[in-house]
């Protein structure tokens, strides 16, 4: 039996698939209530709405946000794929999420765990719950492989520029 922490996992999944198809950073994020309500499902979108705050995150707490009608999204879970920048981490904090679970690791931007940890920073008047590494490789490998497509028409077209 599937465990359901992977169930939502795998929506936030679909969702970065969709931020992919974009040309986006392949990032999903599902934010579920207390009662397992899906609240919100987003996926990056700043190159689209030429916004650098529109991370999966930050729009599934905007959407969950205005869907209970609380800037507060007490009692809350946050499904994404990677794991959250500093951006994304003050917002959480803000909001008062209670569990972020992420995929996996962000080496050069998280905010979580791995470059920082604001959700062990007891200066904040919030911390809320990690629960990092769920579907890590289907998360990881979907993230590296959007980068080395990048890469390699990063190359392609250097090389069209010099013939």
């Amino acid at each position: 039996m599937m465990d359901t922490h992977e169930k939502w996992m795998n929506w936030a999944l679909a969702e970065a698939k969709k931020a992919g198809q974009l040309q986006e950073v392949p990032i999903g994020a599902l934010l579920l209530s207390e009662e397992n309500e899906v609240l919100a499902l987003s996926h990056n979108l700043c190159i689209a709405s030429m916004d650098p705050t529109a991370h999966a995150e930050i729009i599934a707490l905007r959407m969950g946000a205005q869907k209970v009608q609380n800037f507060r999204l007490l009692n809350t879970t946050l499904y994404v794929t990677v794991e959250p920048c500093f951006m994304c981490m003050g917002a959480i904090i803000h909001a008062r999420v209670k569990k972020v679970v992420f995929g996996t690791w962000d080496e050069k931007w998280g905010a979580a765990g791995s470059l920082y940890n604001l959700s062990k920073d007891t200066r904040l008047n919030h911390q809320p719950e990690i629960i990092q590494g769920v579907l890590e490789d289907e998360c990881k490998e979907l993230i590296q492989q959007f980068f080395q497509a990048r890469r390699k028409l990063s190359i392609k077209n250097k090389s069209i520029q010099t013939d």
